[in-house]
């Protein structure tokens, strides 16, 4: 199974990609185009030298070892992608051969959180419209992608991680609700800029609290991206426990 996962940024993507990562089945390949992105748009990312070093590769031989075979022989794969990393140029076949999985957060929480790590971040730059376009796609070529809200995996992982397998048809493992403390092997080389509070997690944090309060201009940003969260919120699986 290759399950792709689609999140913009700060939405426990991280998180997420340490709990399929810890299954001994499965192989974690952490934001695989990010490279490609960053030389096609010439953004000045945090740590953007170190990522492209440790990119190289072209948008289409992403894809290429996106459907190759999957490292230690392992039988599945899970990629971590960023919905505003598929602009013009990165191909998008490669979606009809996984297990499509669209992972939301409300803008509101987005915005706050990203814009303390990139404060010039623009609508394109947290990805909503890009995560509802890519949505579309999916279900346009006959898919019937699933939607996972990342506030519902806060407040029951275990409930909601095995609603997820069964969605899917992958058996549940336990393993996924735990994982070292520490970078893991897989991170990509951003991650001293963006994963130091995972990096201190063994296990998934718990609910959140009250919205944040935002500036003009994220408030802004979260009110453009609100249209979009809503459009996947209605189709968000729920936890068998609830």
């Amino acid at each position: 199974m290759r399950i792709a996962m689609w999140s913009g940024p700060r939405n426990l993507s991280t998180a997420m990609m340490y709990a399929f990562g810890n299954r001994a089945d499965f192989h974690a390949v952490d934001e695989p185009f990010y490279g490609p992105y960053l030389r096609r748009t010439g953004l000045d990312h945090p740590m953007r030298a170190e990522i492209l070093a440790s990119r190289p590769e072209s948008a289409l031989e992403v894809e290429q070892s996106l459907l190759g075979a999957i490292p230690q022989g392992k039988p599945h794969v899970y990629h971590k992608h960023m919905c505003q990393h598929m602009i013009a140029g990165i191909p998008r076949d490669f979606m009809k051969d996984c297990v499509n999985v669209f992972l939301i957060r409300h803008p509101d929480r987005v915005v706050a959180s990203f814009m303390k790590g990139y404060p010039q971040a623009t609508s394109d730059d947290i990805g909503f419209a890009k995560q509802a376009e890519l949505f579309d796609h999916c279900r346009a070529q006959g898919q019937d992608p699933i939607v996972l809200d990342s506030a519902d995996v806060r407040a029951d992982p275990e409930g909601m991680l095995r609603s997820l397998c069964d969605s899917i048809g992958l058996t549940w493992d336990p393993a996924m609700l735990f994982w070292p403390h520490g970078p893991k092997p897989f991170d990509g080389a951003w991650a001293p800029h963006w994963y130091g509070s995972v990096h201190k997690s063994t296990e998934f944090a718990g609910p959140e609290g009250a919205l944040p309060i935002l500036d003009v201009r994220g408030r802004a940003l979260a009110d453009e991206a609100m249209v979009h969260y809503n459009a996947l919120a209605r189709h968000a699986i729920k936890s068998k426990t609830f």
